[in-house]
């Protein structure tokens, strides 16, 4: 029955030392930590804190944030630990486990992440039926080529390789990636032999 602590900064400005000292203050006897920015969203640390958790044994963290990006995602991840017999104790929230008083905050902490959830996916909607009003809506990311473009880089397949096409094409001014060659090139061979039956 071990206490792991997780720390982690997404910062390297933020202290990842003044955690490290809140989770020993509070009982953590073994500790993972981590410093990565906002641009790398792996974490090694904590996915082998994950797999070392065994049944008995408390994940301690000082705030939610630390091992999730929102409620939802926390939420789901706590409630999996506890189902495995791991206690989850987030030093401003409390312990949560499977008594009583513990389920309580854990499901108002669930709806709580339910509604920012919602609350997101409604933003999104509305966002979206705002720009859907505009003249020149397009949805999905904007295209980088257009179909004069994808015309002649299917001509130079003829004569090279996807990685050449892709290097040419870039050359040109025009960037097409690899999978997109790769999927126009299937796409024609498919409508040629759709027309040849």
């Amino acid at each position: 029955m071990t206490v792991y602590g997780y720390a982690r900064v997404s910062t390297i400005g933020q202290d990842l030392e003044a955690q490290i000292q809140q989770l020993e203050q509070n009982g953590a006897s073994i500790i993972y930590q981590e410093k990565f920015t906002g641009t790398k969203t792996d974490r090694p640390q904590f996915n082998a804190l994950l797999s070392v958790l065994e049944a008995g044994d408390t994940l301690m963290v000082t705030k939610l944030d630390r091992f999730a990006r929102s409620a939802w995602q926390g939420s789901k991840l706590v409630n999996e630990l506890v189902e495995r017999g791991i206690k989850v104790h987030i030093l401003n929230i409390g312990i949560l486990d499977n008594t009583p008083a513990s389920k309580l905050i854990k499901n108002i902490f669930l709806a709580f992440a339910e509604f920012e959830r919602d609350m997101i996916v409604e933003r999104t909607q509305e966002g979206k039926a705002i720009a859907k009003q505009q003249e020149d809506f397009k949805e999905g990311r904007p295209k980088k080529y257009n179909q004069y473009q994808l015309d002649e880089a299917m001509k130079l397949l003829e004569t090279m390789s996807f990685a050449q096409v892709e290097k040419e094409m870039h050359h040109r001014g025009t960037k097409i990636s690899m999978s997109t060659l790769k999927r126009e090139s299937k796409k024609r061979k498919a409508e040629k032999l759709a027309q040849e039956f």
